[in-house]
């Protein structure tokens, strides 16, 4: 919409002026591909039905485990009979920041029947604590400062890096780098977890 000024001369509007930032702002929300902005869906209502393996992943939320690559193959051997996706973050990394609300969605859709775990590598404890704060999970994320846990699923490198192991424990594949889309997550859990 044009507006005529004195003199005959064209301004935009008010309207057509913010038309970017509404456009920028409608990227914003928490549709299949995007990103959103943290907030976690209910958990608690979602999951209610998980079995028992799985629900004492569930009252670990946001917990981050020690124990090393000793304790993360223990988990592993536990959680046998159920597809595991892990998923390697720091809170310094852009892009895990960006795919982590598709993680927390994935996990409320998918938390009763296939196991989630995180490991938060070359990160420090307390700035860890705050993107929990900012992204809840419903599972907890082993602490590994030093990359040792991330060397058992050969990830050491990359950021974010995601492992999936099949139903007997096994190492089926390994996503060395971000997603592009929930979509593409959704569809490698499909395939390698379930």
């Amino acid at each position: 919409m044009l507006v005529e000024m004195a003199g005959g001369r064209p301004k935009r509007s008010a309207v057509w002026a913010l038309l970017p930032l509404v456009l920028a702002l409608a990227g914003c929300g928490g549709g299949n591909d995007s990103a959103g902005n943290g907030a976690a869906p209910d958990y608690e209502a979602r999951l209610a039905d998980a079995p028992p393996e799985l629900a004492s992943l569930h009252a670990r939320a946001g917990e981050l485990t020690g124990g090393g690559p000793a304790a993360f193959r223990r988990e592993l051997r536990r959680l046998r009979g159920f597809g595991v996706v892990v998923n390697k973050w720091a809170s310094w990394c852009g892009p895990c920041r960006v795919e982590m609300p598709w993680f927390q969605r994935q996990a409320a859709e998918r938390g009763d029947e296939v196991a989630f775990l995180g490991v938060n590598s070359n990160d420090g404890r307390d700035t860890a604590r705050r993107f929990f704060e900012e992204f809840p999970v419903p599972y907890p994320s082993f602490f590994d400062p030093d990359l040792e846990v991330a060397a058992v699923f050969d990830a050491t490198t990359e950021f974010p890096a995601t492992a999936f192991y099949d139903r007997e424990g096994k190492l089926a594949f390994v996503r060395r780098g971000p997603y592009t889309s929930e979509r593409q997550l959704a569809s490698e859990i499909e395939r390698y977890a379930q």
